[in-house]
């Protein structure tokens, strides 16, 4: 096991910093693109990672915490997002972001004081017994999962621009 909470807290805490340095004032060209229909835009995984702040992640580890195996966890709406029609600003949205993920690490902090309750298990609908470290690592690993997925969807916008190159450029070859 490589998991320790220190080191995936590491993570959690650089993420908004690093989407804010790639996107900060950029143009919406960069931020609407997508990979086709049916897939997200840049700005709409920034949307993704602030519903998960709000009603994931922590919100789980607490279930975890307060109830067990007895009960699984609440539903999350991996896509609840994409309903949401407010007009904001990159700037506005990965503010945001930055926010309530500070608020987020503050809780997990207090949630986890000690390492033991890292091996406290919940029941997921989907998956059935699952740990609290689990869901910690996973949290980390989603986010470099949708860091990925914004670099791929903007080097896709480049795919037929850079001409033969394409297949020396491995995020342009997904097989």
């Amino acid at each position: 096991m490589n998991f320790d909470l220190e080191k995936t807290i590491e993570i959690l805490e650089r993420t908004p910093r690093s989407l804010e340095q790639l996107l900060s004032g950029l143009s919406g060209d960069w931020l609407q693109c997508s990979e086709g229909e049916g897939t997200w835009s840049v700005a709409e995984v920034i949307e993704h990672l602030i519903e998960g702040e709000k009603n994931n992640w922590i919100p789980r580890l607490a279930f975890i915490l307060r109830e067990g195996e007895r009960n699984p966890f609440p539903a999350f709406d991996r896509y609840s997002h994409l309903n949401r029609n407010v007009e904001r600003s990159i700037e506005e949205k990965l503010h945001e972001f930055t926010t309530v993920r500070a608020k987020s690490l503050e809780r997990l902090k207090e949630l986890i004081p000690s390492e033991s309750l890292l091996e406290a298990t919940g029941f997921h609908p989907a998956f059935g017994v699952v740990k609290a470290r689990e869901l910690i690592a996973t949290w980390a690993v989603h986010d470099m999962t949708h860091m990925a997925q914004i670099v791929r969807v903007m080097a896709e916008r480049y795919r037929e621009d850079v001409g033969p190159w394409v297949q020396y450029l491995g995020i342009l070859n997904k097989k």
